[in-house]
């Protein structure tokens, strides 16, 4: 898990649960018989908001014009590669400055992926889309996901990007998969001093990994600077205002956004809210508590009292630290990669049977199931080749947050915590304060986002009540953070990680939003 705060990976990894291929869908239409782009933009590009920390860029850069073309290459998502977008997808690359603090200096390209409005003369504007991380592809997400926005789509050009420092926008780089391999086959709760070294050595290895593979990005990969690369997008596509539908770290973005531009929000909708008052231990905590609650929902869901149902994994953990499972093709289910594997299930209700299927055969000897998941979290292709995903996101999150702490402080202060939260998953996020950022080598940004945006438009907050990886306690502080008559909070009653399109209420309110501009009452509340 490595403090993953994601959305998005699950259709791929139910894919291969079920056996089936994950592909792309085709939506809509964006070019004309000659291959040239069919829209125009709605409005003349518009000067940068003066909000905190703006700077003025150069109008070659506001003023670029995107050379969209045929998105030629697949491109690799959540552990598998997704199809070649079809024809009605486009792919450009906006340059924007490495260093905004050296706005006129050396630049990036940022990817972009855009299919225009099915309804060109009721068209609203662009919908950028961040699908959470950090380190997620939009570029690879959103031609997959488009369905789910069919209806958006009438009237919004869908807009998917990668933010700095992932994927297709000078990724992150700082391992080979020999190296990932390797590390991920480590004791991610040492029990000895041994293991502890291990576990030490190996995060201290991968943080001067990227410095030496990455070392041009790593100092400015930050959420700012991709709430920046946000509103160059903005201006360079024509529109005054930003729209926005932002999942998981993608709230955070796009509230870091409305902070930094208040002026230019447009419709902003955050879907499963990462709390911006939790700073580096809290966040991790908080995602203890989350787990836990999904998976004591979990087992009540199926009649097994909670308590039992969390002693029943425990022992089967212990049991796996002493002693790996075997798995197909020869490999072994260690506890790390358990742990790994029950999370992964956990992010949607719709996929709680595939954690019944995988602990029951766990139970009797084979850890096939419970490993092909962890798999699929740990990026991990039919290929045997991983990922970058975990290099981006480690890479921006300790960019973003000041947090350190030693395998003194967690042994002394935050393991029996932890423990307390979740005897799951509270000791690997307990050793996961130590192994995140240690030694990293670029400073960190803040011990907490900041997020108010007095001045923006109203935004909707969203936050479902099972939420695993962002507890539904982070959507209340988000829309208070955010400000009085700028955060609007949605309660969605339910499970899961993300209520869009999971229940027609949240998603007939997401939509009235976007599309009608009709602002919800503040506390609306749907059930699921």
């Amino acid at each position: 898990m490595r403090k993953r705060v994601r959305a998005g990976a699950l259709a791929a990894a139910m894919a291969v649960l079920a056996g089936t291929a994950a592909g792309c869908d085709s939506v809509g239409s964006d070019t004309t018989q000659d291959g040239k782009n069919s829209a125009a933009p709605s409005a003349p590009a518009s000067s940068a908001d003066t909000g905190p920390g703006t700077v003025a860029l150069p109008a070659e850069l506001t003023g670029q014009r995107l050379d969209w073309g045929a998105c030629e290459a697949p491109v690799k998502a959540y552990g598998s590669y997704a199809e070649r977008p079809g024809r009605q997808w486009r792919c450009a690359t906006l340059k924007a400055p490495l260093d905004y603090g050296d706005p006129t200096g050396e630049t990036i390209g940022i990817a972009l992926i855009r299919s225009v409005a099915k309804e060109p003369d009721r068209r609203i504007g662009s919908l950028l889309f961040n699908f959470g991380g950090p380190g997620g592809s939009g570029v690879a997400a959103l031609p997959g996901a488009a369905k789910g926005y069919a209806t958006l789509h009438q009237r919004y050009d869908l807009v998917g990007f990668d933010p700095r420092g992932v994927a297709e926008s000078s990724a992150v780089v700082c391992r080979d998969d020999k190296e990932t391999a390797k590390s991920l086959a480590l004791d991610f709760t040492p029990d000895t001093p041994r293991e502890e070294k291990a576990y030490i050595e190996d995060s201290a290895a991968f943080g001067a990994g990227c410095a030496e593979k990455s070392g041009r990005v790593l100092p400015h990969v930050g959420t700012v600077s991709a709430a920046r690369d946000m509103d160059l997008i903005r201006q360079v596509l024509g529109d005054d205002k930003l729209h926005y539908l932002g999942f998981s770290y993608g709230t955070e973005l796009g509230g870091v956004y409305a902070h930094v531009f208040p002026r230019n929000t447009g419709r902003l909708v955050l879907d499963a809210v990462v709390d911006p008052s939790a700073d580096y231990v809290a966040h991790s905590r908080n995602q203890a508590r989350g787990f836990q609650r999904a998976l004591d929902n979990y087992f009540t869901s199926r009649g097994i009292a909670a308590a039992d149902g969390t002693a029943r994994v425990t022992k089967l953990l212990r049991e796996l630290d002493r002693e790996p499972l075997p798995a197909d093709g020869g490999r072994k289910l260690t506890q790390s990669l358990a742990v790994t594997g029950i999370i992964m299930p956990l992010y949607s209700e719709d996929n709680w049977k595939y954690l019944t299927s995988a602990l029951e055969a766990a139970e009797n000897g084979d850890g096939t199931q419970l490993l092909l998941m962890a798999d699929s979290y740990n990026n991990l292709d039919e290929k045997g080749r991983y990922g970058t995903q975990d290099h981006s996101q480690r890479a921006i999150s300790c960019a973003d947050a000041k947090g350190r702490v030693t395998a003194d402080e967690v042994r002394s202060r935050h393991l029996a915590d932890f423990t307390g939260v979740s005897p799951v998953f509270g000791p690997y996020l307990a050793w996961d304060l130590a192994g995140w950022c240690a030694d990293w080598p670029v400073p960190g940004a803040s011990d907490t986002p900041e997020v108010s945006a007095k001045g923006a438009a109203p935004i909707l907050v969203v936050g479902t009540t099972g939420d695993p990886a962002t507890p539904y306690e982070g959507a209340r502080r988000m829309a208070d953070e955010l400000g009085a008559g700028v955060g609007v909070l949605v309660t969605n009653k339910g499970e899961g990680h993300g209520a869009y399109g999971s229940g027609s209420c949240v998603t007939r309110i997401v939509d009235g939003y976007l599309l009608d501009g009709k602002v919800p009452a503040d506390g609306t509340t749907c059930t699921s």
